[in-house]
């Protein structure tokens, strides 16, 4: 996507751009749903609609990960970030968004879920700065099809939007994702730029005992939405001592068909045979291994878990390795069933990324 002529500078303030991402949220909750049936009474047309499915089909068949229905759930989640009460309420707290001198903000993408990128390039554009964008191999369809979608809406955005599967090139600030290892070469690569580098995380769940079978039922969605492949999918289970891990198994005994998955049911295997050679003591229940173990980030089709007898000293645990948690599920924390829709001011990594877009302006970020 090209850039044309600079936009108009009421285009990048949010109250200008607001109306647009509310309709876009509209839109995309009822493609997530499989409900446009209307297409014209959301504000597109039926061939929008259809080039928009069509992408759905080529994401689904470039990446053996990104299945149709988790395509759409990724849709749903990003219809929940741009609801009107709560993006405004967000926007609320940021009344200066919208006045800088736009700068290009780079955007290096992950592509282990669909459109794990859209917060950050919401970020750039709510902020007033344009967006470069290195999309993933992994997930290069969608997002270029999002955005067209929107400039359905806010036809400059086109303008402030740019898509490269090359190197970024001169771009005045960074934000990249990616694993551990990456991470030190961006660090590197972009030292003389302000950046946001993201590393790997990996999200828990707490137990009490006190959990209905509605909410176990419910925190499968937790560890198996996405194929347990997103820093939001909790990756490890803290229980009472005497919690009946039976429970658990029958609660979220409706995920059953994700070991009719290809590449989940190689990494179960695999997982299964390295573990049974190792003399490992392991769970199971034909779609999920279950192990105990201390580590937090478990593979994928497996599930570790971890007995406690003090609350305050899983509390203590996870506080001291909070750089590696993005989220708790729990009684008083995400409820269970909901780690995979944040709310927009749920930062990655916790850092304020609309603070750090203003900062640009200011001088701030080094």
């Amino acid at each position: 996507m090209a850039r044309n002529t600079p936009a108009s500078p009421k285009v990048r303030t949010p109250a200008a751009l607001t109306p647009a991402l509310e309709q876009l949220g509209r839109v995309l909750g009822a493609l997530g749903n499989g409900e446009v049936t209307d297409p014209l009474a959301l504000g597109i047309t039926a061939e929008e609609r259809d080039r928009f499915e069509r992408a759905i089909a080529e994401a689904a068949a470039r990446n053996g990960w990104f299945s149709q229905e988790n395509v759409r759930h990724a849709l749903t989640g990003i219809a929940h970030l741009l609801e009107t009460q709560g993006l405004r309420h967000w926007l609320s707290g940021y009344p200066d968004l919208g006045t800088v001198d736009p700068r290009t903000v780079g955007l290096v993408l992950a592509g282990n879920l669909p459109l794990v990128g859209f917060h950050d390039l919401l970020c750039v554009l709510l902020s007033g700065h344009d967006a470069r964008v290195k999309l993933s191999a992994q997930d290069a369809v969608l997002l270029p099809a999002l955005v067209d979608l929107l400039a359905r809406f806010e036809p400059q955005i086109t303008e402030r939007v740019a898509f490269t599967q090359e190197p970024l090139g001169q771009v005045d600030a960074v934000i990249a994702t990616g694993s551990n290892n990456t991470a030190r070469y961006f660090e590197h690569y972009f030292k003389h730029l302000p950046h946001i580098i993201r590393r790997n995380r990996v999200s828990v769940a707490v137990l009490d005992g006190s959990e209905t079978e509605a909410e176990l039922t419910a925190l499968g969605e937790d560890v198996f939405r996405y194929f347990g492949l997103g820093c939001r999918n909790v990756a490890k289970l803290y229980v009472p001592q005497d919690f009946d891990l039976d429970r658990f198994f029958r609660a979220i005994f409706p995920w059953q068909h994700i070991a009719g998955h290809n590449k989940y049911a190689n990494n179960l295997d695999y997982h299964r045979a390295l573990w049974l050679l190792d003399g490992a003591d392991l769970l199971e229940n034909g779609f999920l291994l279950l192990k105990e173990d201390s580590a937090l980030a478990s593979p994928v089709g497996s599930l570790y878990y971890e007995r406690y007898n003090d609350r305050s000293e899983v509390d203590r645990v996870l506080a001291e390795r909070a750089h590696e948690v993005q989220c708790i599920v729990g009684h008083g924390q995400v409820p269970f069933g909901r780690s995979q829709f944040p709310g927009p001011a749920d930062y990655a990594d916790g850092l304020d990324t609309l603070a750090f877009l203003q900062g640009l302006d200011q001088g701030t970020n080094s």
